[in-house]
């Protein structure tokens, strides 16, 4: 099958598949500095981040951007070229949408709100977006490109926006669920996830990042973003569709999910979406279960109203 549902064909293998190497000399690439080991594979997952920074910051100069990402730049070479094309490219689309939905769920959470980032390192939305007062963010992404990236962006003067705090969880944490809630994260408390960047490269992986998802957000949570279209592609010829797969594979882990169609994404916002294949699915979905803390909380007042009820009991007699 070469395409599903007009996405490219893009086999797990091929993120690891760049004929690139490291020199014994400091090599600049958008922007980002670092010192390389002889007979080293230049990190292409490094590369596919400055990547998508490249397609924020040709976006913001276009003539009329769907965003505006300010600090893009930093990750870019300077002589990068600037994308005058009228049609909008898949990935912007689609950060625009991601954006617009966390802003309207966190704008819509009383009190403490929590927004949970699977990115590639270098997502610039905890220091661009409007977020309201009492956000706490938490990026979950490689520790060595979100350190690099976090030095360019202090560079350039980015800040977190006042009352607000933003903190890094390493994706080569042994236990993500436990180093999150060492980190402040509250499964009592609602909360929306957003995925578009975390480097993916097996359908097992990505079942494991579900299943981490799984037990922390409360239930009417939201978990939204982009996967890669070849993770349905290697089940797809034992599935009647790639909806139908998707669907299985997130109700299996208590979420019940929508594909996005990112033509009707470009559509309401009155752009024409570009040609061509794209490597990702655009979906968003629902959290149906209840949190592990919400299930410890109860099972804790159930066992309190036990002992209590059995106390009264006692002293009746």
């Amino acid at each position: 099958m070469d395409s599903l549902l007009g996405f490219a064909r893009s086999p797990a293998t091929s993120v690891l598949r760049r004929p690139l190497t490291y020199t014994s000399t400091p090599i600049r690439n958008g922007g980002l500095s670092f010192r390389a080991k002889p007979n080293d594979e230049i990190d292409p997952l490094l590369h596919d981040a400055i990547h998508s920074a490249s397609l924020r910051f040709r976006e913001t100069h276009r003539p009329e951007p769907l965003f505006v990402d300010p600090y893009a730049g930093c990750f870019v070479h300077p002589n990068a070229q600037m994308d005058m094309k009228q049609c909008s490219h898949h990935y912007c689309l689609a950060t625009k949408y991601i954006d617009d939905k966390l802003l309207r769920t966190v704008n819509h959470i009383d009190g403490l709100k929590q927004v949970v980032l699977l990115t590639d390192g270098m997502d610039t939305r905890p220091y661009r977006l409007n977020w309201p007062t009492s956000t706490i963010i938490f990026d979950i992404s490689r520790d060595r490109v979100f350190n690099g990236a976090a030095g360019k962006l202090k560079g350039v003067g980015a800040k977190i926006p006042r009352s607000c705090l933003f903190l890094h969880v390493p994706l080569e944490s042994s236990d993500l669920q436990q180093t999150l809630r060492a980190k402040g994260f509250n499964g009592n408390r609602p909360s929306i996830w957003a995925m578009q960047g975390l480097p993916v490269m097996t359908l097992a992986n990505f079942e494991d990042i579900l299943l981490t998802v799984s037990g922390l957000p409360m239930n009417g949570c939201g978990f939204l973003g982009e996967l890669p279209a070849w993770l349905a592609e290697t089940e797809i010829v034992t599935k009647a569709s790639a909806r139908e797969w998707m669907e299985k594979l997130f109700m299996n882990n208590g979420f019940r999910v929508d594909m996005i169609r990112y033509e009707e994404v470009a559509k309401s916002l009155g752009k024409e979406l570009a040609a061509g294949p794209y490597k990702n699915i655009l979906f968003s979905s629902e959290q149906l279960q209840f949190s592990d803390d919400q299930m410890e909380t109860w099972r804790r007042e159930f066992q309190r109203v036990e002992e209590q009820g059995d106390e009264e009991g006692f002293e009746e007699l």
